[in-house]
């Protein structure tokens, strides 16, 4: 790895020490966070309020110098309310457009559950093109950008459940969970109530992590760890139990935090215990069930059908 990479791998590291400073989040969740980041890709999180969601994603601006903004999902959002609205400008004789909340570096969508399907549906864009359309004009987004859409698996009712579609939009999924023991009881007993935010300094600008994120698409994938990969995918789509597999956006996706979890790690070239690590929450939200339902419980039932399938498959030797 050339010394630029060098030190974009170790920029990388850094955000994550500073985002571990502010949150009560394990170590291993950070670093899904900052893989996802690095590739490219979005993250959906779904857990109960209260454990720091929204702290991260502003974290994770201030950390690569960047902007971050927070929308509330309601049932009676509009989609102008996510991507802005032109006004007419009476001195310009013109019409001025005015962005939305999603034109930032760091978006968080929490409780995007609860939005109806027209408002979820003007995020595909904006997740997938990098830029929204408005009265015909498209306005690209800022780069580099990452969305951190969160579910609440409790309090479903007048929820409307995202598509397998849109699922399929999200690099990785993953769950908070709640602190340990002894990381709550330390909040309790702290006696410095100073804002989280103020621990976190400013590792990189935004420029510079839009190019550790072009970086890392250069780390290579060799034909033995590609099959395997393939392979893992593949095997979702006949499992027993399960009606629809991860699509070949996962195969891409799963490729992607392979190459940047390699480029963390200060390797030009991924193994296939980076393909490991991240099957399940590459995986795991895109499957569809025989039995499936909105519950926590489908999601875990998903992530252990992900589990069976890297336990029994052979890693090759690279």
């Amino acid at each position: 790895m050339s010394a630029s990479a060098t030190v974009s791998a170790d920029q990388l590291v850094r955000i994550a020490d500073t985002l571990e400073s502010a949150l009560s989040s394990s170590r291993e969740v950070i670093d899904l966070v900052v893989t996802t980041f690095a590739a490219g890709g979005h993250l959906l999180l779904e857990d109960v309020p209260g454990v720091g969601k929204t702290t991260l994603a502003r974290a994770m601006g201030q950390a690569i110098g960047g902007q971050a903004s927070r929308i509330q999902f309601t049932p009676d959002l509009l989609p102008s309310d996510l991507t802005g609205v032109s006004i007419y400008a009476r001195d310009a004789h013109d019409f001025e457009f005015h962005p939305g909340p999603l034109f930032a570096n760091i978006v968080i969508a929490d409780e995007i559950n609860r939005a109806n399907p027209k408002t979820q549906s003007a995020m595909l864009e904006a997740m997938n093109e990098g830029q929204v359309s408005v009265d015909g004009v498209s306005h690209p987004l800022p780069d580099p950008y990452l969305v951190i859409a969160t579910q609440n698996p409790i309090e479903l009712e007048g929820t409307y459940p995202l598509p397998e579609a849109q699922l399929d939009r999200f690099m990785a999924c993953t769950s908070f969970g709640y602190p340990s023991a002894e990381a709550e009881a330390a909040m309790l007993i702290a006696t410095d109530w100073s804002n989280p935010l103020d621990r976190v300094s400013q590792v990189c600008s935004a420029e510079q992590a839009a190019d550790m994120r072009s970086a890392v698409r250069d780390v290579r994938l060799a034909g033995p760890v590609a099959d395997y990969l393939v392979t893992l995918t593949r095997a979702t789509r006949s499992h027993d139990g399960v009606r629809y597999g991860a699509s070949p956006r996962a195969s891409l996706h799963l490729a992607a935090m392979a190459r940047a979890r390699a480029f963390i790690a200060r390797r030009d070239y991924v193994l296939p215990d980076d393909v490991r690590e991240l099957a399940v929450p590459v995986l795991a939200h895109r499957l569809v069930l025989d039995d499936a339902g909105i519950d926590a419980g489908a999601m875990s039932r998903a992530r252990s059908v992900v589990e069976d399938i890297v336990a029994s498959t052979a890693v090759p030797r690279v």
